[in-house]
């Protein structure tokens, strides 16, 4: 997680906040995992907070739109460097999150941080799991 003077290692834009919430007020608490599967590819999934068992070994990277957002340890390895910035698209969103049958879909962009932002990071302790 983040803390104040903290580098967010997780960020949604407004048009992805404004579904979180729409979602939030038709399912109640939702939170997102970095999907890595073979069916989805690696689109940010939201589910309800009640039907969706976090792992032991997912890396919680923080929260947008007071969704709490993980990710695998195997994943986290792969995008450490970046700053993962969710968006929304038009879109079939996937099989099993509830952006499904809205129109949009959760998509992942991402940019590196930069070095002084690395170093903040690395100084940093390290996400929770």
């Amino acid at each position: 997680m983040t803390g104040p003077g903290s580098i967010p290692r997780v960020t949604a834009t407004p048009s992805a906040l404004a579904l979180i919430a729409e979602l939030t007020a038709r399912h109640g608490p939702v939170l997102f995992h970095q999907s890595g599967g073979c069916c989805d590819g690696s689109a940010p999934m939201c589910y309800p907070q009640a039907d969706f068992v976090v792992s032991p070994d997912d890396i919680c990277l923080g929260a947008i739109g007071g969704a709490p957002f993980h990710i695998s340890a195997s994943q986290f390895e792969y995008w450490r460097h970046t700053q993962l910035v969710i968006d929304v698209v038009e879109g079939i969103g996937g099989m099993f999150s509830l952006d499904n049958g809205t129109g949009l879909r959760y998509h992942t962009r991402s940019r590196l941080f930069s070095g002084e932002e690395a170093a903040m990071l690395a100084a940093a302790r390290a996400p929770l799991t």
